[in-house]
C-alpha cells in the first residue's frame, strides 16, 4: 500500500458524487468507481477523472488497485455490500445510517474485527471543525455541566411515492435519513440514553414522516431532537449548560459557525473556519489516520458506538411502530 490509500467508490448516486467531489477536490487517491451499469460507472468516471470505472461490484472487490471503499448505496445494501468489501480485505467507509438496524450493523463490525480491518460510519458532521471545537469546549468545561442537547434536522423533501426516501422497502423516512444526525450528536454529547421517548407522523407509504424524541440520561441530562421530510425548519443546535451555552448556526450539521455564550449572555468567542469544498473529506482523513496508526477502531466515533447507535434507532422504531420489510 502506498502512503495514502487508494479509494473505491461504490454506487454513483448523489451522495457518492457528493464525497467524491471533495475527496477529489483535497488531493485524495480515487482509483476506481463502481456501479450495476457500465454507462454510469463511465460518466462518474469522467466527471471526476477518476482511472477505472467497474461494472458491478465484484469486480470493485478484486480491483487490486483499491484500499479502501466508500459504500454509498441506499440503506438496505450496506450490509452485503460492506461485508463483501471486508471479505476481498478492502477497508470500508459506510454511508450513514449505518444499515438498517443493529444485528446488521454487528454483522459488519464483526467482520471487519476478525479481518484486521476498518469499518467506519460515514457521520461526516462528527469530524468537522466546528464540531471538533464545541467538544474541546465540554471538555474543558466551558459550559459548567452540560445539561441538555436541543437539535433539529428538518427538510421539505420530495412526496413522490417512489422515490427513496419515501419507499420502506428502501428504508426511508425520516429517522434515518434525516434523524441519524441528531441523534448521533446526542450520543456524542452524552453517550446511550438510559430513557428513550417517541413520537412520529407516517406518510401514505409507511414511512415516518416526523419524528421527535426525547433521550433522558443520567443526573437529569436531556436531549429533544426533531427531525422531518415533510417540512423546513431552523436546522440549529444549542448545547446547554449550568455556566453557559453554544447557539450553532444554520446549517449545524455542516460546515458552519457558533457562539459560545456565558451565563450573563455575552459572548465569548465566535467560531468560524473556511471549508474546501462540503466538509465530508474530514471523516477520509481520519479514516486514512487510523489505518496508518493501526486504531482500526475509532476514536471520534468508535466502531462500537455505531453499532449501539443502531441500537437506539432500533428501539425508537420499536417505540412508534415502524418495522421495515424482512426483519
Amino acid at each position: 500500500m502506498t502512503d495514502r490509500l487508494r479509494w473505491g467508490i461504490l454506487a454513483t448516486g448523489g451522495i457518492a458524487r457528493l464525497m467524491t467531489s471533495d475527496l477529489v477536490a483535497n488531493g485524495f487517491d480515487v482509483r476506481a468507481v463502481a456501479s450495476r451499469r457500465l454507462d454510469s460507472a463511465e460518466a462518474f468516471a469522467a466527471e471526476f477523472g477518476i482511472p477505472t470505472a467497474h461494472v458491478g461490484y465484484d469486480a470493485l472487490a478484486a480491483d487490486p488497485e483499491v484500499d479502501i471503499v466508500y459504500v454509498a448505496t441506499p440503506h438496505p445494501m450496506h450490509v452485503a455490500n460492506a461485508l463483501q468489501m471486508l471479505e476481498a480485505g478492502k477497508h470500508v467507509i459506510v454511508e450513514k445510517p449505518f444499515t438498517l438496524n443493529a444485528r446488521e450493523a454487528q454483522a459488519i463490525a464483526g467482520l471487519a474485527k476478525a479481518r484486521g480491518l476498518l469499518a467506519m460510519e460515514a457521520m461526516w458532521t462528527r469530524y468537522l471543525p466546528h464540531m471538533a471545537r464545541i467538544r474541546e469546549l465540554v471538555a474543558q468545561g466551558a459550559l459548567g455541566e452540560v445539561r441538555t442537547l436541543i437539535a433539529d434536522h428538518t427538510q421539505d423533501l420530495p412526496d413522490d411515492p417512489e422515490h427513496r426516501l419515501n419507499a420502506i422497502e428502501l428504508g426511508g423516512g425520516a429517522l434515518l435519513d434525516l434523524g441519524i444526525y441528531p441523534v448521533s450528536f446526542a450520543w456524542d454529547l452524552f453517550g446511550e440514553p438510559e430513557t428513550i421517548q417517541a413520537t412520529a407522523t407516517f406518510k401514505p407509504t409507511g414511512v415516518d414522516a416526523q419524528i421527535a424524541t426525547i433521550f433522558g440520561y443520567t443526573g437529569g441530562r436531556i436531549a429533544t431532537l426533531l427531525s422531518a421530510s415533510d417540512t423546513r425548519g431552523p436546522n440549529v443546535a444549542s448545547v446547554l449548560g449550568t455556566e453557559g451555552r453554544i447557539d450553532i448556526d444554520p446549517v449545524w450539521y455542516t460546515p458552519t459557525t457558533f457562539r459560545l455564550i456565558d451565563a450573563a449572555g455575552d459572548v465569548v468567542e465566535e467560531f468560524s473556519q473556511e471549508v474546501n469544498g462540503r466538509g465530508m473529506h474530514f471523516q477520509a482523513e481520519a479514516a486514512e489516520r487510523l489505518v496508518a496508526s493501526g486504531d482500526l477502531h475509532g476514536d471520534v466515533l468508535p466502531l462500537d458506538e455505531t453499532v449501539a447507535i443502531m441500537g437506539t434507532l432500533d428501539r425508537v422504531r420499536e417505540l412508534i411502530g415502524l418495522r421495515y420489510p424482512g426483519e
